[in-house]
């Protein structure tokens, strides 16, 4: 199944993050291993982009968060529970028995 929106095609997050904000999320968010001049040229493009659409900054704050909730949620239930008694030292919890 194939989702358009606005005549675009969505395939990962990204695009739909893009197609939400009208920019790219790395924009926003950075790259990996970006220069200090990258970084300075991203976020000088990102400022002028927030002056010509005031509305922005609101948008980008609610998909950040929104996508920040999403993850957390999502590495909660991925993160491995540890059911041990023993703790790390490998000596028996307080209240718990040696099997």
């Amino acid at each position: 199944m194939r989702t358009y929106i606005g005549g675009h095609e969505a395939v990962t997050v990204d695009d739909f993050l893009e197609l939400a904000l009208g920019t790219p999320p790395e924009l926003w968010l950075g790259v990996e291993d970006e220069s200090e001049e990258e970084r300075s040229a991203r976020l000088d493009a990102a400022r002028d982009i927030l002056a010509d659409n005031p509305h922005l900054y609101d948008t980008v704050i609610q998909v950040a968060a929104s996508l920040i909730g999403t993850r957390a949620v999502a590495s909660h239930r991925l993160a491995p529970v540890s059911r041990s008694r023993e703790n790390r030292g490998g000596q028996v919890a307080p209240g718990a028995e040696a099997a």
